[in-house]
């Protein structure tokens, strides 16, 4: 068959005929680039979808982030002195110029709520980060120790937990006093056994788990598997675990203060103003109202932003 009445095959690259073999076989042989997909093919990017119930944590979060701005920066909210008197305007009630009413002493309820967010936010986070940080070590002891050192520290977390944690709080109270920082230390000893018993219980399942046996027979050293596998599968855990404490915190720390073994008055704090006005309790609602509205916020909020952080931890791993 002559060149010029040859046919080509069905789905091959038509040559000419002044075209060398070798150059043919080097435009064959080159690699085909991949097929890049179509943006209105299945392969979509992921897009963030707002699902019903990540609405109260949004909701949460964005409570906490408010108060941590009052916390911080008090005057945004409230520029007032949260001591300034004025006897003449004494127990007025909710409104006008005063939207959380006043107490005995005249001064404005909102202003001292606003500016008692920071003691009580700051008392709290400091009892959580002790009571997070002595439940670390003592986890970290239970878990990965030998078994005569986890037997020991399991039983004295044991014993601690047979105490009510407030009633702990106030055997702490009586040995360190009364104060701001008595507080603080006592809320977080008496938290810290609730944390390490779980913190041990963590350690121990990812010791436990495929991954770390994997890499014990890969030859990885101690350090190696505790620096890549326990640490940062721990830590995601404190994360949801001290979110959820801080909550509880508060609530202690306030009923500290309700006792008068916290923040003494007339400083703004929300324990300090439950306790200045529970005698008023019957006739002028108000003061003790919103310091336990935001009292109760404050807690809800972390609860919910902490089971959240928790539930998306447990999908996680």
């Amino acid at each position: 068959m002559s060149e010029n009445t040859r046919q080509e095959r069905p789905g091959s690259e038509p040559t000419s005929p002044s075209t060398p073999p070798h150059a043919q076989h080097a435009r064959a042989s080159q690699p085909v680039p991949p097929r890049t997909a179509s943006p209105w093919g299945s392969h979509t990017p992921h897009r963030f979808t707002l699902r019903a119930r990540d609405i109260p944590r949004l909701i949460a979060a964005l409570i906490l982030l408010l108060l941590v701005i009052a916390a911080i920066f008090p005057a945004l909210f409230a520029p007032g002195d949260p001591l300034a008197i004025d006897p003449a305007a004494g127990f007025q009630p909710p409104g006008g110029a005063h939207p959380f009413g006043t107490d005995g002493s005249g001064r404005d309820l909102y202003t001292r709520v606003i500016h008692g967010a920071g003691p009580s936010l700051l008392i709290g986070l400091g009892a959580t980060a002790l009571g997070i940080g002595l439940a670390t070590i003592l986890g970290l002891l239970a878990g990965l120790g030998p078994r005569w050192l986890d037997f020991g520290t399991s039983r004295l977390i044991e014993v601690l937990l047979a105490f009510p944690g407030l009633v702990l709080a106030l055997l702490v109270m009586v040995i360190s006093g009364p104060g701001a920082l008595g507080a603080t230390v006592a809320v977080g000893l008496a938290t810290a056994p609730g944390y390490a018993r779980i913190i041990r219980g963590r350690v121990r399942e990812i010791a436990g788990s495929g991954y770390v046996e994997a890499a014990r027979v890969q030859g990885r050293g101690r350090v190696h598997i505790l620096t890549r596998h326990i640490f940062p599968g721990t830590a995601r855990s404190l994360a949801s675990l001290a979110t959820l404490g801080l909550g509880q915190a508060i609530v202690w720390v306030c009923a500290l203060s309700f006792l008068g073994l916290g923040v003494a008055p007339p400083a703004a704090e929300w324990g300090a103003l439950l306790n200045e006005g529970r005698q008023f309790i019957a006739t002028f609602w108000w003061l003790t109202f919103f310091p336990g509205l935001f009292i109760v916020l404050t807690a809800v909020s972390a609860t919910v932003l902490g089971r959240g952080l928790a539930r998306t931890d447990r999908s996680a791993s």
